[in-house]
């Protein structure tokens, strides 16, 4: 996907990337090839070399380049360029916005988990995160990460993001996770299909007050499920809305409104 975008270059948006699409340039190879209608001989080559050093970074798996080009909310074309080097994170607390008590990191494969008072280390946890090109997370720009930096500091590699609760809306699913989880058929086991964030934080609260692990093993199962939903959730929203994003139809009405060509 980030390889047949063109929204990262100067001055270039949604409609008018559809417009160089229409002119059947799908890749940064065509762009470079071609020339395209609507960008003068003058500014193509500016955009050649844009292209040219993003296609750089992007060999060389420096997915930090595309944290500067790219708007967050555009991260999730890096996905199927840098998914076997995501990780899937989830946190619980104590509270909304309480302690941190239980993170979830998931690779695709395999699941850590990181307990308080138990293995969790802000220098193992930063030294982790680190190793990874791509964070996935549902609602984590809005609540893992400020809480997680609240409570670490500066722990977060400077690496894209993507959140998959905006990713969803986009598509028209809207909803907590759960919810969506629901609506594309993705199936938790019957004990955990109705939990959520306060019941997480009572969990860890009935295991602080008794010490009985049978209470720290169902929250820490809890914490899986989301880490681990959380990729086919990520394979159908993005795969679907880069469907949406390439076949919308561009209208006259929405060429009318552009004031200047590319």
């Amino acid at each position: 996907m980030i390889r047949n975008s063109f929204i990262f270059l100067d001055k270039i948006g949604p409609l008018k990337e559809k417009k160089i699409w229409k002119q059947g340039i799908h890749s940064w190879d065509d762009f470079l090839e071609k020339n395209v209608f609507g960008i003068s001989r003058y500014r193509k080559p500016h955009y050649d070399r844009q292209i040219l050093k993003a296609r750089e970074n992007l060999y060389k798996d420096n997915s930090n380049y595309f944290t500067k080009i790219l708007s967050v909310g555009e991260h999730w074309r890096l996905y199927n360029y840098f998914k076997e080097d995501a990780v899937f994170l989830d946190i619980e607390t104590c509270s909304y916005y309480g302690m941190v008590t239980v993170i979830g990191l998931y690779d695709g494969i395999e699941t850590k988990t990181m307990i308080r008072g138990i293995n969790l280390d802000k220098e193992v946890l930063k030294k982790e995160l680190q190793k990874y090109k791509l964070i996935v997370t549902f609602n984590g720009l809005s609540y893992d990460v400020p809480v997680l930096k609240r409570y670490f500091g500066d722990i977060i590699p400077d690496v894209p993001h993507i959140d998959l609760r905006h990713v969803c809306s986009k598509i028209g699913l809207k909803g907590g996770l759960k919810v969506i989880e629901e609506m594309i058929g993705i199936k938790r086991p019957t004990l955990l299909r109705n939990y959520n964030g306060d019941d997480a934080a009572a969990l860890w609260d009935m295991y602080h007050a008794t010490g009985k692990e049978k209470y720290l093993n169902l929250l820490v199962e809890y914490n899986e499920e989301d880490i681990i939903n959380l990729k086919p959730l990520a394979e159908h929203s993005i795969k679907n809305l880069w469907k949406m994003t390439k076949n919308e139809i561009i209208t006259k009405n929405d060429i009318s409104n552009i004031k200047k060509e590319i």
